[in-house]
């Protein structure tokens, strides 16, 4: 496909206006599963309801023009309790969706009332059945797949629908398939695949033989064609992508500046990016927030994003990404804490994420319609409403 190579050169800094934020309720989370990068899921430092009405401040004029998610993640969500959670969602006005990552094990009817009153999306960490499940442990080091299992009972049993996310630490022949015939018996209507990451306190390789994860790709596209049921995330972002390249219109892919992602930590502190460099110091970047919501309006802190040295640094390694990758146009740079993780420093290129994520995934996707003599792009575009980009924020 010629046209990856092309220059996209219209993309230049930080959007001042995101399309969602990330509220981190509590860091506590009740499960310790191996590949997790949240540094403090050890200890329970809850939000107070002041942080949540000053980023409330910000984000309800923005859902007054238009659709805007708070996506409520890291550590277990659902760990802050019902009382908690109701009364940091309670200074966010109504037309502010909400969304939470959630590894299901504490939801119970009560929870699905909850869920169902203020209509929150929910959405699972599973990693597919119960032998793929075996890093997904309590504190205690027992197998946490039946607690998830009686989670999404529960939401069934509610008609709640959900969308799923899951980590594959190991892509073998077989799994792809695997995977998605899982997920179709699950229930989920949205399904995100993310491939473990070298990322946080999770120092675990994550480098894989290249002809194996793309095959992997290629496979779950095969898989979802025969039965696409399910709006699979990384794929369904890969075709519209590979249909927008060949209609000429793929400088249109890609936002005209980067979505910051701002992550408002449970004390208020501001991470714009990479949720996953919340929580962390450096000696030299110092602990990479751009503010902190209890001193500085949220719209504010994101107005001035850029002037944070590490995001600078960044914004560099993203032009170095667009004047050397093939593949620029369809991710657009990357993330930070991938660079930060792997490379320590941001204004590095390449990284594993990149290539089993980024690379391998369009190349899986070009490979199966290659191997079946046809770009399955034109039949089936990502969906508009943006749900399959929500979907499963966090990497777990």
């Amino acid at each position: 496909m010629a046209a990856r190579g092309r220059s996209f050169d219209g993309m230049r800094g930080l959007a001042t206006v995101p399309s969602y934020v990330v509220m981190q309720p509590t860091t506590l989370c009740n499960l310790d599963c191996a590949y997790c990068y949240l540094p403090l899921r050890a200890a329970e430092r809850r939000m107070p309801v002041s942080v949540a009405e000053a980023v409330a401040g910000s984000v309800n004029p923005w859902a007054a023009d238009g659709r805007f998610s708070v996506v409520w993640h890291g550590g277990e969500p659902l760990a802050a309790g019902r009382e908690q959670l109701a009364a940091l969602i309670a200074p966010f006005g109504a037309a502010v969706e909400h969304h939470v990552q959630t590894n299901a094990t504490l939801i119970d009817d009560a929870w699905c009332e909850f869920f169902a009153e203020r209509q929150i999306r929910v959405s699972v960490s599973v990693d597919g059945p119960r032998e793929h499940n075996g890093e997904r442990t309590t504190r205690g080091g027992r197998p946490a797949y039946d607690r998830i299992l009686r989670g999404v009972a529960a939401l069934r049993r509610h008609g709640l629908p959900f969308s799923a996310l899951a980590v594959v630490s190991r892509p073998a022949p077989g799994l792809a398939t695997e995977l998605y015939e899982y997920f179709l018996s699950l229930g989920c209507d949205v399904l995100g695949i993310n491939i473990e990451e070298t990322e946080g306190v999770n120092t675990r390789t994550n480098a894989h033989d290249p002809a194996t994860v793309t095959s992997f790709w290629a496979e779950l596209v095969a898989a979802w064609r025969r039965d696409p049921r399910i709006h699979l995330r990384e794929v369904e972002w890969s075709l519209r992508y590979v249909a927008a390249t060949l209609d000429g219109e793929a400088d249109a892919v890609l936002p005209r500046r980067l979505d910051p992602i701002p992550t408002v930590g449970y004390d208020g502190s501001v991470t714009v990016l990479s949720p996953e460099l919340a929580g962390f110091t450096d000696a030299r970047y110092g602990d990479f927030s751009s503010g902190n919501v209890l001193r500085t309006p949220l719209v504010e802190i994101l107005a001035a994003a850029e002037r944070t040295s590490w995001v600078g640094e960044f914004l560099t390694g993203v032009e170095a990404c667009r004047s050397s990758c093939a593949y620029f146009g369809f991710c657009g740079g990357g993330h930070a804490a991938n660079r930060y993780f792997e490379h320590g420093r941001f204004d590095g290129t390449e990284t594993e994420h990149c290539r089993n994520s980024k690379i391998r995934l369009l190349d899986g996707v070009l490979e199966h319609a290659r191997d079946h003599q046809g770009p399955a792009a034109g039949t089936h575009r990502s969906r508009a409403d943006g749900s399959d980009r929500r979907a499963g924020q966090g990497r777990r």
